[in-house]
């Protein structure tokens, strides 16, 4: 009897004791410290990058990673809240007011792809006979050719707006001109069951392509060029931002082993990269 009450007694007291090391702030903040939100872009979760990058950053550093994926836009405001702890985007000059105004920190290159023109195969208004994207666009427009907008202040939505622009064009309001309000991969396939057009990056279309009744029609333009930085968010501002987690984060992004899967994911696929590695490049020096 005696011997079995020590047992109990043994047991109870272990129990307690991790009772406590679990409650206590200094666990609970060891933690939260390991745990990074990662704030990004549909594009890199719909492509599949993702999927293969995290799980080896977790096994290297420890680090637990709760990713977010929304437009780039969503993003950077998560950021300017404290709400992430790093970004990785695809929006330049939403990202250099971002930088302006404190929010981020260390912006830097890390990939590119481009944008493309994807439509129904017998392309009604003839955009593949475009010489440019702008000139494509503007027979989307005088032909009232059904166009799918993500409409969601993501990286691509920003890009599609400066081409209607760049292209004296103001589709807002019109008919043939429809707001999906949704990601990259739910827009294409909206697209597809509307036989519309539709700007998307090339990575999550050769991901989704199979499944989708939309033909690439024009690529290639140096307005199409599609970027990704990554960016730490301001400990100084947000003192509750893993300003470590981030860092490293971002380093493993930019690190060789990083850069060459990167150039190597999709190619035995699709037979090419659905990402170029660009760590330590210069934009302005990318697609040459």
């Amino acid at each position: 009897m005696k011997l079995r009450k020590c047992l109990v007694y043994l047991i109870v007291t272990v129990l307690a004791i991790g009772l406590l090391v679990t409650a206590s702030p200094v666990f609970a903040a060891s933690v939260k410290q390991k745990n990074i939100i990662l704030a990004t872009t549909t594009s890199t979760q719909d492509s599949g990058l993702l999927d293969v990058l995290i799980p080896l950053f977790e096994k290297k550093t420890g680090y637990f990673v709760k990713t977010i994926a929304v437009g780039s836009g969503q993003a950077m405001a998560m950021g300017q809240k404290g709400e992430a702890d790093v970004l990785l985007v695809h929006s330049p000059d939403a990202e250099m007011k971002f930088m302006a105004e404190g929010s981020g920190i260390n912006r830097r290159l890390v990939m590119h792809n481009d944008f493309i023109i994807v439509g129904p195969p017998d392309d009604p208004v003839t955009i593949k006979m475009s010489k440019s994207v702008k000139e494509g666009f503007k027979k989307i427009s005088l032909g009232s050719a059904l166009f799918l907008s993500r409409g969601d202040n993501s990286g691509t939505h920003a890009k599609e707006k400066a081409i209607w622009k760049s292209s004296a064009i103001n589709p807002e309001g019109q008919k043939w001109y429809q707001q999906t309000g949704l990601g990259m991969g739910q827009t294409l396939n909206v697209a597809s069951e509307k036989r519309g057009y539709c700007l998307a990056d090339r990575g999550t279309y050769l991901a989704l392509k199979k499944n989708l009744g939309l033909d690439i029609l024009l690529e290639g333009d140096p307005l199409l060029l599609n970027v990704y930085h990554v960016i730490e968010v301001n400990a100084a501002k947000w003192p509750k931002v893993n300003a470590p987690g981030a860092k490293a984060f971002s380093d493993f992004m930019v690190s060789r082993q990083t850069q060459k899967i990167i150039g190597s994911f999709g190619v035995a696929k699709y037979g090419s990269p659905l990402f170029f590695p660009d760590a330590g490049k210069k934009v302005e020096n990318l697609g040459k």
